[in-house]
């Protein structure tokens, strides 16, 4: 075999691996985030449909890769982001509001997937965690809503979808919490935009900072309570191992 042809599968190899894929979304990310500091248009368009697909691959290959299987909605969700992110460059009413249905298909995917990995097992965390999401909600969209139009109904549903997926991820531990805070701060951004409020200094950058952070944490987020319940150490797992009796029990999640 020549030198060339070994450097190639070499190459090939590191490209098609976990590290090398979450190496492509970061310099993606970075990419997209120049591009918006920069005024750069072509390679903000031409960035932002790779983010998610890449992050997909790397989360499908990271858990194959450990021998394990990747949460079965993670994948979807980041998909349908991705679809969002496509429609939403499109700059048209309704590309826009297919945008947001995509993305709202996502975070029932999220929600899904995360109650399905035991994110509210603990009932009473829970009930503080939602409790606060539901305030911030109502505070947001009530502030929101005399700026909003005829998007008032679209937003306040999408919101909530959203908010649902920050209460879910919190379950997981410090780092789906984490994901699931950003991905509503970026969209809250998002939504003062559409109010034609008062923009922050690089407002487009900041919502997509917040945005490729947010799903790189929600992923990994899912990945680690995945790998920890396979492991019997995850909030599932932990439920199952709770003993009988009147006394409140703990529940161990699983954290970054």
């Amino acid at each position: 075999m020549s030198i060339r042809t070994t450097t190639r599968a070499v190459l090939g190899g590191r490209l098609r691996s976990a590290t090398g894929l979450l190496t492509g979304y970061a310099t993606a990310s970075a990419a997209h985030l120049g591009a918006l500091l920069t005024g750069t248009p072509a390679l903000r368009h031409a960035t932002k449909p790779a983010l998610m697909p890449l992050l997909a691959a790397h989360s499908v290959t990271r858990a194959t890769e450990a021998g394990r299987r990747p949460p079965k909605l993670l994948a979807p969700a980041l998909l349908l982001s991705a679809g969002g992110d496509v429609l939403l460059q499109l700059g048209n009413d309704t590309a826009f509001l297919a945008g947001m249905g995509s993305f709202a298909a996502a975070h029932v995917c999220y929600v899904t997937m995360f109650v399905g990995q035991g994110a509210l097992t603990d009932r009473r965390r829970a009930a503080v965690v939602a409790a606060a999401y539901a305030t911030a909600w109502v505070t947001m969209v009530g502030r929101l809503w005399p700026d909003l139009g005829d998007l008032r109904v679209p937003v306040a549903g999408y919101s909530l979808l959203l908010a649902s997926t920050a209460v879910t991820s919190a379950g997981l531990g410090v780092r789906g919490g984490l994901g699931g805070a950003l991905f509503l701060l970026s969209d809250t951004l998002i939504a003062t935009k559409l109010a034609t409020w008062r923009q922050l200094p690089g407002h487009e950058f900041w919502i997509m900072a917040t945005y490729v952070l947010a799903q790189y944490l929600l992923a990994t987020g899912a990945l680690r309570a995945a790998e920890a319940r396979e492991d019997g150490d995850g909030p599932a797992s932990a439920a199952g191992r709770r003993p009988a009796g009147p006394g409140p029990a703990t529940v161990r999640t699983a954290t970054a």
